[in-house]
């Protein structure tokens, strides 16, 4: 199976920038854009300067993309495409939010990367992996995060999270969030496997607990990147 540490993605290694691409991972109803946001302003508040976006998304085609990707209905858009729309939308994102702001010395929280495309469409719909890295390879430019968290919580926990927010919101349920606990379950298997592949890059965050125990957990893992001090910035 092809990896981030093959040969051939080598040419990475040589593409660097002053900034810092902080990603964030995980199931539907993980909390992670909650725990993004929250992150942000911290560190927007000890001087640092931040550049924080989502995929599908982050631009003007990207959001038309993510329109489509989510509230199609359930079966119009067959698993390649879905995964040819959310590379579509990455690339976009890449040349006009994310090279940008690393280039000028960001730290970039983007919500999702190329890890969900591996988690979702690859272990969750079936795709090979080997398709998606090559898609990878094309596409991104070389951009790879430099931390990736995954915020881990249950599939059944996930469902009930992502239930209770649509309906404060009076959102309807996304395709994905239509899907059943064995695709999520898929999904989470798929995010411990990459996980495993690159402890250096990835670390698995507990979501339970209240927002504030999480954020206390996320906290640690960027101050400890950042500063190499987990309790540098606080």
């Amino acid at each position: 199976m092809l990896s981030y540490s093959s040969p051939q993605f080598a040419l990475r290694t040589l593409l660097k920038y002053p900034g810092k691409l902080i990603t964030w991972e995980g199931l539907d109803g993980s909390g992670k854009s909650t725990q993004l946001a929250l992150e942000a302003d911290r560190l927007r508040g000890r001087g640092f300067r931040v550049t924080a976006t989502r995929e599908p998304g982050g631009t003007a085609v990207g959001q038309q993309i993510r329109e489509i990707v989510l509230h199609a209905p359930r079966g119009s858009v067959t698993p390649f495409t879905e995964l040819a729309l959310m590379f579509a939308a990455r690339a976009q994102h890449i040349e006009e939010v994310i090279l940008p702001a690393l280039r000028v010395g960001d730290v970039v929280l983007c919500d999702r990367f190329t890890d969900s495309s591996l988690a979702y469409q690859g272990y969750g719909r079936g795709i090979p992996l080997e398709a998606i890295l090559g898609l990878e390879t094309m596409l991104c430019q070389g951009v790879r995060p430099d931390l990736t968290l995954i915020l881990e919580i249950d599939p059944e926990t996930g469902a009930r999270r992502s239930g209770q927010r649509n309906r404060a919101a009076s959102d309807p349920d996304t395709r994905f969030e239509q899907e059943g606990i064995e695709f999520f379950e898929r999904v989470r298997r798929g995010y411990r496997e990459i996980a495993q592949q690159e402890p250096a890059r990835i670390r698995r965050v507990d979501g339970q607990g209240s927002i504030e125990e999480v954020h206390a957990r996320v906290r640690q893992v960027v101050d400890e990147f950042l500063t190499g001090n987990p309790h540098g910035l606080r």
